[in-house]
């Protein structure tokens, strides 16, 4: 397996990233979330292994703070070691471009990515009440905060 490689989403990227988003979550960012994120200028990445991608990720940058809104890699590709460089990436990335500190909302009930965090540096800070969608109505999520 070679090394990911990390390039920026595109447009034309949007119809293949929204329907792994699909695959992946229960309750998934539409199309136009994706969209609304390129457009808005948010740093929107690719990981490819080859000309196929099996992952993405977008950070809203303000100021010396990054705000890690997805993360995904597609099924067949998990539990691989491919969350970790994706993550490691962005982290850079966010710090190369002055970012001091990364945060992100997690599911409370997702308690392997929670766990993934916690061991790459990230600490819980607080927690937002109901703030996603679930199916018997809505779910809290952890904040979680890491240095850059």
């Amino acid at each position: 397996m070679s090394a990911p490689v990390f390039v920026p989403m595109q447009e034309a990227d949007l119809d293949w990233v929204a329907a792994r988003e699909r695959e992946i979550y229960a309750f998934p960012w539409s199309l136009n979330n994706f969209r609304d994120a390129l457009s808005a200028g948010y740093s929107c990445w690719l990981m490819r292994d080859g000309a196929d991608a099996m992952g993405y990720g977008i950070v809203m940058r303000v100021l010396d703070e990054a705000h890690l809104l997805n993360i995904s890699v597609i099924p067949e590709r998990q539990k691989q070691g491919h969350g970790e460089k994706l993550l490691a990436f962005l982290k850079e990335l966010a710090q190369q471009h002055g970012g001091s500190q990364m945060f992100l909302e997690v599911r409370a009930s997702n308690l392997l990515a929670a766990g993934f965090y916690l061991r790459r540096g990230f600490s819980q800070i607080g927690l937002r009440k109901a703030y996603y969608p679930a199916a018997a109505g809505r779910e809290d999520a952890l904040i979680m905060r890491c240095a850059l």
